[in-house]
């Protein structure tokens, strides 16, 4: 045997000593086929959305919704789109989702910061009002929200619902990052303390670099949270120009309305925006979940 051969042989001996298996054995293959079928059932319900939404009307009452369209049939998504005016739809979900992410971040950041690091008189029981307030549905808020946004002149605005769901995303946000915070290296606080640095920029110049990856998750969650709200603000956007895209696609729901194709094509167009944020930040959520925010 040459000497490559031989420090081949070597390398697979050691490997076999120290318990390592040299392929996939049968038990990674059980896994690996269960992920298969999971993305499989997840992605079906997208895929026939995808096929309906290229069918035309009469294609699809011929065949049915699992057959595969014989041609690209895009009057659906063009005539949805003119219909219920979808561009400003994707303006006001991207305007309302993007502040309402950034503003309950910064407001998560402050409440936590006091409450993990500043260590305020009756933190637990502040952080039970906060977990509380995560628990309460959306329809027990509606009726008090109404009457307050009506009293201040906010009602059908956008800047309406910006302030609720930021204050609203910002409590579940707050319970986060009180607990990550709460195990922040203290000698570093002590550290730059002792170097003369305030409380304030012990927090910007310290705590949030070092959070950012848990911070960036956050923001990502809240965005797409905030983007998929459809019960809030069907109540509060009340006028066409105002409205979000998922209280869009409930105007294609009636008594005497149902068209397949169309409403296929309103729900591809409402995951798309979706889908294609998340596509664009996945390696920053999981190099948030998987490095985590303190070290």
């Amino acid at each position: 045997m040459t000497s490559l051969s031989l420090r081949r042989e070597e390398a697979r001996r050691a490997r076999r000593a120290r318990g390592h298996v040299t392929g996939p054995g049968p038990g990674r293959w059980a896994v690996l086929a269960a992920l298969v079928v999971l993305a499989v059932v997840m992605l079906l319900p997208f895929a026939i959305v995808t096929l309906n939404a290229l069918k035309s009307p009469a294609e699809y009452s011929s065949n049915g919704p699992l057959s595969l369209p014989r041609g690209f049939y895009l009057d659906g998504l063009v005539e949805f789109w003119n219909r219920v005016d979808f561009g400003r739809k994707l303006l006001n979900s991207f305007v309302i989702s993007a502040s309402v992410a950034v503003l309950a971040v910064v407001l998560s950041v402050l409440n936590a910061y006091a409450l993990g690091v500043g260590r305020v008189r009756g933190r637990l029981w502040i952080l039970v009002v906060f977990l509380m307030a995560n628990t309460l549905p959306q329809e027990a808020l509606a009726y008090p929200l109404y009457y307050l946004s009506k009293a201040t002149g906010l009602y059908d605005t956008r800047l309406a619902v910006i302030i609720i769901f930021t204050v609203v995303q910002s409590a579940f946000g707050t319970y986060l990052l009180s607990a990550v915070l709460g195990e922040f290296p203290r000698e570093i606080i002590e550290a730059a303390a002792m170097d003369g640095a305030g409380r304030w920029r012990v927090l910007w110049r310290i705590v949030v670099p070092i959070s950012r990856p848990t911070l960036s998750v956050m923001m990502i969650f809240f965005f797409i949270w905030t983007w998929n709200e459809f019960f809030l603000p069907l109540i509060f956007l009340i006028s066409n120009d105002n409205q979000t895209v998922p209280v869009s696609l409930g105007v294609l729901q009636g008594d005497k309305m149902m068209d397949a194709t169309l409403s296929s094509a309103s729900a591809l167009l409402g995951i798309v925006p979706a889908v294609a944020f998340f596509l664009i930040f996945q390696r920053t959520l999981t190099r948030g979940v998987t490095v985590g925010a303190v070290k």
